[in-house]
């Protein structure tokens, strides 16, 4: 029992206040995500969309989330975490209401793009006010701790989407929309502004510098890394977009699809409270490189899967690739950005999400109709090899980069003080969300 009573209290004891509120907003915001999960069934089979139509919504989506990115992290650093969230948070509520009552393509496709602006907005204000509140040496703990409220909610809304949509997709959509609203108000009532907080000081008079876009877009190897992500979300997002059309195909039923998916949030729910020791003191290259393997080999194998038992192990195997991914993904993208531009940072991450939100599905879909199912997972295994050697290759200079930044001094200059980064970085990680990708946020 004192064994049990230390572990919880070393897992989850000495992190700011703030940052429950955060966590409970994740949890309740995910609790209700239904939407983005059936979206893909409901235009096929409810709405009688083609699944090339579909995978046009889809990647809606995507663009919207591109630029709902791009927004939300420049509002992030310039006007502040908290109304950029609050913002976002209400306008997801609305256009999900809207997205529900939408019958027409044009006005569904529109209803989608709008969602995904305003609901990824608030991805990199969210990301930013976490590494604000909580100290560098808790970031792995507080990260892992909210992605296991992610996928906690995640398995929970997947098996009750599967449920409340015999009732009605209707239901779906309010009930996203409603868990959206608790969030917003969660933050509006709970947490204050955390722009400058004391968990992550800035360093006296500095601020965002002038070209601080162009800043970020000589940052070679923060762009490295972006881009492995970018990589690994493509694969990552077949899982919501080309998955559920697979199963269909294979007679299986919409709550089939929800409780195999579901097999991902339980899992790690499970057991993503014991990855931070287990990976505590490795190579974060290496495990990254080890996920990258372990993910491509979960979707190669669902090219051979023609059941619902050999779908649940493709699922199991790729979400212990995600395991050990996200937690390794989340303190890189915390010590890579720097603390005035923190936000925008944040931002053109997510920006590799919303980039893959919208090619996943639209290409998923055309390697499908044209090369063939199995072509297309067995991509996806090739993919994830790729992306291993990619790791591997630009750690070493991922890691100096983060070293420079957690030295207290190390100012934010402009774009015309900074030295290039050395030419051999080139890397990204593989997350949620997501989120979902969300992706999941």
């Amino acid at each position: 029992m004192r064994t049990v009573r230390g572990w919880f209290r070393d897992t989850t004891g000495g992190l700011p206040r703030p940052f429950w509120y955060l966590w409970t907003g994740t949890l309740i915001n995910r609790l209700g995500s239904f939407v983005l999960v059936f979206l893909a069934i409901y235009l096929t089979q409810e709405r009688g969309f083609s699944a090339s139509q579909a995978g046009l919504v889809l990647g809606l989506w995507g663009v919207g989330g591109a630029v709902g990115t791009t927004v939300g992290g420049t509002l992030a650093d310039r006007w502040g975490r908290r109304p950029t969230l609050l913002t976002a948070h209400l306008g997801a509520a609305t256009m999900m209401l809207a997205l529900g009552l939408a019958r027409p393509l044009w006005a569904v496709g529109l209803g989608a793009l709008l969602l995904g602006t305003f609901a990824e907005a608030a991805r990199p204000a969210f990301g930013a006010m976490m590494i604000d509140v909580v100290p560098e040496k808790e970031r792995l703990r507080a990260f892992s701790l909210n992605y296991w409220a992610i996928n906690l909610g995640f398995a929970c809304a997947a098996v009750l989407a599967g449920l409340a949509a015999q009732a009605g997709y209707l239901l779906l959509f309010v009930v996203d929309a409603a868990t959206t609203v608790i969030t917003a108000l969660i933050i509006f009532t709970r947490v204050k502004e955390t722009r400058g907080a004391p968990a992550a000081p800035v360093a006296k008079g500095d601020t965002a510098p002038p070209g601080a876009l162009r800043t970020i877009l000589t940052d070679r190897v923060y762009l490295g890394f972006v881009a492995l992500n970018l990589f690994a979300a493509l694969v990552f997002l077949q899982h919501i977009s080309m998955l559920p059309i697979a199963m269909g195909d294979a007679g299986l039923t919409p709550a089939t699809y929800g409780s195999v998916i579901a097999l991902n949030g339980v899992l790690i729910v499970a057991g993503q409270l014991f990855v931070p020791r287990l990976i505590k003191g490795r190579s974060r290259s290496h495990v990254l490189a080890l996920a990258s393997l372990v993910m491509g080999v979960g979707f190669g194998l669902t090219a051979f899967a023609d059941a619902a038992w050999f779908y649940g192990i493709t699922v199991l195997i790729w979400t212990l690739g995600e395991m050990l991914n996200s937690p390794s993904n989340a303190t890189l993208i915390a010590e890579l950005s720097p603390a005035a531009l923190r936000g925008r940072y944040q931002g053109v991450f997510s920006l590799s999400w919303q980039i893959a939100g919208a090619a996943a599905p639209i290409l998923g879909g055309l390697v499908r109709e044209h090369v063939g199912n199995s072509a297309l997972w067995l991509g996806c295994a090739a993919i994830g090899a790729v992306m291993a050697v990619g790791h591997l290759v630009s750690g070493p200079a991922r890691e100096r980069r983060a070293a420079q930044f957690r030295t207290p001094a190390t100012p934010v200059r402009p774009v015309t003080a900074i030295q290039p980064p050395a030419p051999e970085a080139a890397e990204a990680a593989a997350t949620a969300p997501a989120a979902p990708v969300a992706a999941r946020s």
